[in-house]
């Protein structure tokens, strides 16, 4: 099966392994992987912070970027996708009719890699093996926007060692939420805080999400508050194999 890779703009920046084994996950249950270059940020920063109207240039370079062709795109961040799924919405509020209907027909291309890979692959079990205790971090884009729960639970249960616990108020916000952090930052603070809190009191060995902003964020007060978990992509759990 083709299959668009879409990078985002942070995995690029500052999670390099995590773009480099999702790549590698979808080869190895048989994709062929297209990158096209002319794609660029998705423009969520400016839509979260009120700028949606000067970020319409961007995203019809995005919607003319994957028109190329018909194939499925995938990402490895949920926030991402959920703001490319709301693009219809955006050109429509601004008159935009005929790119909405250009936008509509790209969205629905779009696929977080858990999704993808149970739902369009139809693969539960990828032959991973990690053994140790792990808390799975549901962020809210993935979760509450796009309605993906069990897809990604679903794939870490299959992993062969991997024992996930449950913690207080798992479902709750890291804190981050893009522009939220920057603008609201001592609020953010204490939520990332919270989650922390919570994660340290079962001492799971790693720490697991499919969203690399919401990584990022609990991965650094993790690392400011000393706690030796490590911090994992779930593209990265899922490429681990016996050595």
């Amino acid at each position: 099966m083709n299959v668009n890779f879409y990078v985002t703009c942070i995995a690029d920046v500052v999670k390099a392994g995590v773009v480099k084994n999702t790549v590698l996950l979808l080869e190895k249950l048989g994709c062929n992987i297209i990158f096209l270059e002319k794609q660029g940020c998705c423009g969520q920063p400016a839509m979260n912070s009120g700028y949606t109207k000067q970020a319409l240039e961007g995203m019809k370079k995005l919607v003319a970027t994957f028109e190329v062709n018909d194939y499925p795109i995938v990402a490895p961040a949920g926030s991402c996708v959920y703001a490319i799924k709301t693009y219809p919405e955006h050109f429509s509020r601004f008159g935009e009719t005929e790119w909405a209907e250009r936008a509509q027909k790209v969205a629905a291309r779009f696929h977080d890699l858990t999704d993808f890979i149970v739902n369009k692959l139809k693969v539960t079990n990828v032959g991973a093996k990690l053994t140790g205790k792990a808390v799975y971090h549901p962020s809210c884009s993935l979760s509450r926007k796009l309605g993906i729960v069990n897809e990604p639970l679903t794939l870490l249960q299959n992993v062969k060692g991997l024992e996930l616990l449950p913690i207080t108020n798992q479902q709750t916000c890291c804190g981050f939420g893009g522009t939220f952090s920057v603008k609201m930052a001592e609020i953010s603070g204490e939520m990332v805080t919270e989650k922390v809190e919570h994660i340290a009191e079962v001492e799971p060995d790693y720490l697991i999400g499919a969203d690399i902003s919401c990584l990022l964020n609990i991965g650094g007060r993790l690392s400011r508050e000393g706690k030796n978990i490590k911090v994992m992509h779930i593209a990265e759990v899922l490429m681990q194999e016996d050595k």
